[in-house]
């Protein structure tokens, strides 16, 4: 029997590649070939180029060492806010990278933003001045660097849009890096300047910027050129406000802001730990102004903080914003403090119209809004009482009491019937129902359960309330146990009056709300550097 591991097995014949195929690798493996040699020759040749192009504009370009103070040239800088009447003059500016496009690899151009004014800059490759590695490295900066730049100022043949300063440019000659930027932005200035009637309108689609991404990142949303607008007519505001008081003897007072009970109720101030007791956040300053009327100070004004414990999220309330407080004695009637806080108003309107129509022109680009309109005739302005403000609504259709405190709604709608019959979008409103005003507040003579108080509307919203307050300590102390307050809490308040104090009475006004009112800014945390509200305490 033949052994089986000495039979022959047959070898399987192998299939390899076909001639046609061996010839098909051959082909491209002869192409990968010459592509390869192509890309070395070719990155040999731009070594070449490179090493022979010199870069002669080092010293124009490139990040600045970390400002340190290290040292003080004293040259001056220049406003991009000045270009226009600079034409020819070579400039130094400190700026903002608004935008930057590359138009090709030898021209750039840059908007750079001061606040609310932005130019147009321009680099171009120019021989032995401005390389090609300039212009390359200056198209890599990002959006919001700030950037140190030396250049000619040159008219413009034509109007350059996207510039606030849109006849002149500026031809670079130097440009530096004083601070990048690391990561990403949340948003693009672009995208938060935009109007919503742009993004409503427009086929295009847009990224809108809601608020509380505005809030969360409001550093960014800051320095958009309708927020430094914004801002600087509240400091105008602000201003204004000095100037009139202090032309009309007013002196400026400092209150503080810790307390040891309440301004006017228990519920909506803010409790906080105090050593051992309890200490609150002051509603007003209106105790302090009272007491500095008591010490003879005559006319006293405060700008401060003001603290609400209200549970409000609307679009004009606040936990904290800044009130514009002021008391002043009362010679004869308690108009008098009535008609000078209506000096007040309009001398602010005034100034605002007259020297800071850039700034409003400049927030009415992204939120329109009629002109505000106050009375400027021999007739003065609106002055309407509260029965007389009461019975428009309820003859519109209104059902309301005619004593009835009118609310956020009928308040507006007030506003649209008195624009609509006197054309105006400022008012007052005098003589309220006892009932609905605090406890220092004065009754008139003849009807108890009318006050000497009055309000002041903007486009339909309350922005100031004031009074006559109560001088006497007895009807004082008699009206605060009415509201529920007992006067040994507040005894060194009512102690003041006991030693002979003035008639008197004034105003606390919202900062935030004119602002908003004027501007017509829809939102009150628009008004606000940083807004406090129930939800909010960062940034």
């Amino acid at each position: 029997m033949a052994n089986p591991e000495s039979v022959a097995v047959p070898e399987q014949p192998t299939t390899g590649p076909s001639k046609g195929e061996l010839k098909k690798r051959a082909k491209q493996a002869e192409k990968d070939k010459k592509a390869a040699e192509k890309a070395a020759k070719q990155a040999e040749i731009a070594q070449q180029q490179a090493a022979t192009e010199v870069d002669f504009s080092t010293e124009f370009y490139g990040p600045l060492p970390l400002n340190q103070s290290q040292t003080r040239s004293r040259r001056e800088r220049s406003q991009i806010s000045t270009l226009s009447s600079r034409h020819g003059e070579t400039v130094l500016i400190r700026a903002r990278v608004q935008t930057s496009r590359a138009k090709s690899s030898k021209l750039l151009f840059i908007n750079l933003r001061q606040r609310t004014h932005s130019v147009q800059a321009v680099l171009m490759v120019e021989p032995e001045k401005v390389s090609k590695q300039m212009v390359k490295w200056a198209s890599s900066l990002a959006d919001e660097s700030i950037i140190l730049v030396e250049g000619l100022v040159k008219k413009s043949p034509i109007p350059i849009q996207g510039a606030t300063v849109s006849d002149v440019e500026i031809d670079v000659k130097q440009i530096h890096l004083i601070s990048g930027i690391e990561g990403r932005l949340p948003f693009s200035l672009e995208d938060a300047s935009r109007p919503d009637t742009e993004i409503e309108s427009s086929e295009a689609q847009f990224n809108r910027v809601l608020i509380d991404t505005r809030l969360n990142n409001r550093v960014i949303d800051l320095r958009t050129q309708t927020n430094q607008a914004v801002f600087k007519i509240q400091a105008a505001i602000g201003d204004l406000f000095r100037d009139y008081l202090s032309a009309n003897g007013f002196m400026e007072i400092h209150s503080p802001k810790l307390q040891g009970a309440a301004t006017e109720s228990g519920a909506s101030v803010f409790k906080v730990s105090y050593f051992k007791g309890t200490a609150y956040l002051a509603q007003s300053p209106q105790l302090a102004k009272q007491m500095a009327i008591a010490a003879d100070f005559e006319r006293v004004y405060e700008i401060g903080p003001v603290f609400r414990a209200e549970d409000s999220n609307t679009y004009r309330h606040m936990t904290e914003f800044i009130g514009l407080d002021l008391e002043m004695t009362i010679e004869e009637h308690y108009h008098e403090v009535m008609e000078l806080l209506d000096g007040l108003f309009l001398s602010i309107f005034r100034g605002l119209r007259e020297k800071y129509q850039h700034e409003i022109q400049t927030v009415r680009k992204q939120f329109p809004a009629d002109e505000f309109k106050w009375r400027e005739g021999p007739e003065g302005t609106l002055r309407l009482t509260h029965r007389e403000a009461v019975q428009m609504l309820i003859d519109d259709g209104v059902e309301i009491g005619i004593t009835e405190d009118m609310n956020t709604e009928n308040e507006r709608r007030l506003g649209r019937l008195v624009k609509a019959k006197y054309d105006t979008d400022y008012f007052i409103i005098d003589k309220f129902p006892m009932e609905i005003r605090p406890f220092y507040t004065m009754p008139d003579p003849e009807d108890p359960s009318v006050s000497n108080s009055y309000d002041f509307f903007m486009r339909g919203e309350e922005i100031l309330s004031g009074a006559q307050r109560i001088h006497d300590p007895i009807l004082l102390s008699e009206k605060m146990r009415s509201k529920g307050v007992d006067p040994d809490s507040m005894k060194s308040y009512v102690d003041a009056f006991r030693m002979g104090c003035a008639p008197h009475g004034g105003g606390g006004i919202g900062l935030e709300r004119v602002l908003m009112l004027f501007l017509k800014l829809n939102n009150i945390r628009r008004a606000s550097l940083f807004p406090r509200d129930p939800k909010r305490l960062d940034p």
